[in-house]
């Protein structure tokens, strides 16, 4: 098909052809540049969701691409049968950015949580002495690890879960931000504490002040691994280079995903010492895509754009600036503007008639964004975004609360 069709014809398409477990936006895009995107008619948005993350270099970034068409002419896929020149110096360069020793490389972020998963287990039965197959990993409430049989078995969301079962045992779940219910919940055979740093999915939920360094403590204490699923968070979303460091902490195990590929490629990774990582022997796990030399060279060069052009920086600076802008905005629907530098969440009264509804008249005015947990508007843009561009869209985002004020 060479002709350029109509946004109708390609939503007609996905409805006939394509299973119906997403519910988007009815834009469909075809173009993007920066933090601007356009669909097949030409019209022009400001992408304010940046594939729930993956994009914090914006779209297309000319050095991305350049990685990923150089690396693409000389070598896509060899498998781990093999070794390849950039999975090696992507290692050394992830391991120095983040002070861990070992990287164990995947495609998904819930790959790399079944990874964590298998490693903390591991961990468990030959570090700890846990007796085989006893293993718990503690969770929390509200959570969001991927869409794997074995992670919605820990999920609290009954959509997630309803006609999937049985499910996965030997995980615990207790409520996000209770630091109590974390000492009562360890037992001898607590393995784990699996925790996101902010709740993206569950509406930007930030736990308390000191909860994740007090919960890291507590698993210090306690013999057990504190592991941090990052996939959303890190890489400078929060205007740090990893959510944790906002509290000082440095996990056992480190979950990064979606923007380590640039935007371009899907590439994970589980971070650790060697105590943890150091445990797999060949064999005991693998990938075929896992560390090909395409996903690396993009993620090695991602990797230099985001510290070289200051965009964890960007984030902060913009967080705040936005942040400010928002708790100005008066609205009799909102409840509540929470975040952490441009990870950012609008909670609406019940009634206001959920999120979709002010996430579509947003569409209308050229903002992309998206609802999350019903009644909660979520603000991811680029790290990039100008002031000059957040005023731009705080523009709008006024005039349509005003409208469906």
């Amino acid at each position: 098909m060479t002709e350029k069709c109509d946004s109708r014809f390609y939503k007609d398409m996905e409805d006939i052809y394509g299973a119906h477990n997403y519910h988007p936006l009815d834009v469909v895009l075809s173009k993007g540049k920066g933090i601007w995107v356009w669909d097949v008619e030409n019209n022009k948005y400001l992408d304010f969701l940046s594939a729930y993350s993956a994009v914090n270099h914006g779209h297309c970034h000319p050095r991305i691409l350049k990685a990923l068409n150089e690396q693409a002419k000389k070598l896509t896929l060899t498998s781990r049968a093999f070794r390849n020149e950039q999975w090696p110096l992507l290692a050394k360069e992830l391991s120095t950015l983040s002070g861990f020793q070992m990287v164990l490389p995947m495609n998904s972020g819930a790959e790399a949580v079944e990874t964590a998963i298998k490693a903390a287990r591991m961990w468990g039965y030959q570090t700890k002495d846990i007796p085989e197959d006893k293993a718990e990993i503690i969770v929390c409430a509200d959570n969001f690890h991927g869409r794997t049989t074995t992670i919605i078995s820990f999920s609290t969301e009954p959509l997630y879960r309803k006609d999937f079962g049985p499910f996965t045992p030997g995980f615990r779940v207790i409520p996000y931000g209770d630091l109590d219910a974390l000492e009562k919940a360890i037992t001898p055979w607590t393995t784990a504490f699996l925790v996101e740093p902010i709740q993206a999915e569950a509406g930007i939920l930030i736990p308390p002040d000191g909860y994740l360094k007090r919960a890291w403590e507590i698993c210090r204490e306690n013999n057990v691994l504190f592991m941090a699923d990052e996939i959303q968070t890190g890489l400078g979303r929060t205007g740090r280079l990893f959510a944790c460091e906002h509290e000082g902490v440095v996990p056992d195990v480190m979950i990064i995903g979606k923007s380590l590929g640039g935007g371009a490629y899907a590439i994970s990774a589980v971070l650790s010492q060697r105590e943890v990582l150091g445990l797999f022997s060949p064999g005991t796990h693998g990938s075929t895509f896992g560390a090909n030399p395409l996903a690396c060279a993009v993620a090695r060069e991602a990797l230099q754009v985001l510290q070289e052009e200051a965009m964890i920086e960007n984030a902060a600076q913009m967080g705040d600036y936005f942040m400010a802008r928002l708790q100005s905005l008066k609205s009799r629907h909102i409840r509540a503007v929470r975040g952490r530098g441009l990870l950012i969440g609008i909670e609406l009264e019940p009634e206001a008639g959920g999120a979709r509804r002010f996430c579509e008249a947003l569409e209308e005015e050229g903002l992309l964004c998206k609802e999350t947990h019903e009644h909660v508007i979520r603000f991811a843009p680029p790290l990039i975004i100008k002031k000059k561009d957040l005023d731009w869209a705080y523009k709008r985002i006024k005039k349509v609360f005003k409208e469906l004020d």
